[in-house]
């Protein structure tokens, strides 16, 4: 359910991954709004889109499972239990997201409504978790250690792409979105000079860019980064409006243009993970 992606060039510190771009829907998802509308929540094509990162010496991790089945970016405990059948054995603690719908199991796509037409039990949750986070998780997790162990240090860029409105159910609400949203947690999560890189190359090349607003990065960036430790994790968010019809997640005419501009600011980034951030 996940697949990575080599470097095909001497390797570098940097690794990129891509938790929801997954489009092979499970059989025992069983749910009961229509999958065209669940398309909709796939950050569609970015594992295509970020593929170049091998050329460089860096590697991708991407998930073949799509986010609204589980959720890699959520913590194990981001769960609404009103959504399960039974009683749930762990820990939770609901976030924002959560609330929104879309924590580590969705149960709804926006104003589209529930997903489900009934509760999932504790062992399809649990199987869920053992099947596609669990096994996610291990890999990043591996990626990251053996580039630190290597090198001393690692570049982690987490990938995503956004709505180009926000609505009543998102942080920024029905308002229009930059071109990019680069999140570093206010500063925590990376050094400055990554975050102000990906922002100058991306402003160099005619594109809006916004830091930390609204997105200053989830689970995955949270988890795995310690500057301190020279481990370093930086959340990039792609307008979708650039490369894709967003109601079809079809490829637009900016397709190649967009992908030929983020392979400039991988390059920047590599440069980055060579030179050895402390």
């Amino acid at each position: 359910m996940i697949r990575i992606e080599a470097p095909v060039a001497p390797a570098v510190a940097l690794v990129f991954d891509s938790p929801h771009s997954g489009s092979q829907y499970p059989d025992d998802f069983g749910h009961a709004i229509d999958r065209s509308i669940l398309r909709r929540s796939e950050d569609a094509h970015i594992e295509d889109l970020f593929a170049p990162v091998t050329e460089l010496g860096g590697t991708l991790l991407h998930a073949l499972f799509p986010r609204c089945y589980l959720d890699p970016n959520r913590a194990l405990e981001d769960l609404d239990l009103s959504m399960i059948d039974g009683d749930w054995p762990h820990a939770v603690a609901p976030s924002g997201k959560t609330r929104q719908g879309k924590g580590l199991v969705w149960y709804r796509v926006k104003e589209h409504g529930p997903i489900y037409d009934r509760k999932l039990t504790a062992a399809e949750v649990q199987r869920r978790i053992e099947q596609c986070w669990q096994p996610y998780h291990a890999a990043i997790s591996r990626l990251l250690d053996e580039a630190h162990a290597r090198h001393g240090r690692f570049v982690h860029v987490n990938c995503h792409s956004m709505a180009s409105r926000g609505d009543s159910f998102s942080e920024d609400g029905p308002v229009a979105r930059p071109d990019f949203v680069l999140g570093d947690r206010d500063g925590s999560s990376c050094d400055p000079r990554i975050t102000e890189t990906a922002a100058a190359v991306l402003r160099e090349l005619g594109y809006r860019v916004a830091v930390n607003d609204p997105y200053k990065g989830m689970e995955l960036v949270r988890r795995y980064s310690n500057p301190g430790r020279a481990r370093h994790s930086l959340q990039i968010e792609i307008n979708r409006a650039l490369y894709m019809e967003e109601t079809t997640i079809e490829r637009s005419d900016g397709y190649a243009r967009l992908k030929a501009h983020l392979f400039e600011l991988m390059r920047a980034l590599a440069a980055l993970a060579r030179e050895g951030l402390g």
